[in-house]
């Protein structure tokens, strides 16, 4: 599975109905710590499929969604289970610690 791109279109069916728990990372092309952030998502849903859910949001093409989350700053991950958000991550994170964000949200 690769990551999803999600917009104020698809979020309810891409990240509010899925079974498995989400990373929502609220990006920004001209972000210079969004674009180092992104390989570390990317390589995680290649080694995650099928346990948790990777997507990408652009803020300057979703603004009903970084409305909908209070989104001040990007890069900003958002930990979603079941619909809800559990866990928020601002700035640049490594692999580490966004994993066990979302084993987290999975046990919980």
């Amino acid at each position: 599975m690769s990551v999803i791109e999600v917009n104020d279109t698809n979020y309810i069916r891409e990240v509010q109905n899925s079974d498995l728990p989400v990373l929502l990372d609220f990006y920004a092309t001209w972000c210079g710590p969004c674009q180092m952030l992104s390989p570390t998502i990317h390589a995680l849903a290649e080694a995650q499929e099928g346990r948790f859910k990777f997507c990408q949001c652009n803020v300057d093409q979703a603004p009903g969604l970084v409305q909908q989350f209070r989104i001040m700053s990007v890069p900003t991950l958002v930990v979603m289970a079941e619909g809800k958000e559990c866990r928020r991550l601002v700035g640049g994170q490594d692999e580490e610690d966004i994993l066990k964000a979302l084993e987290e949200a999975a046990r919980s």
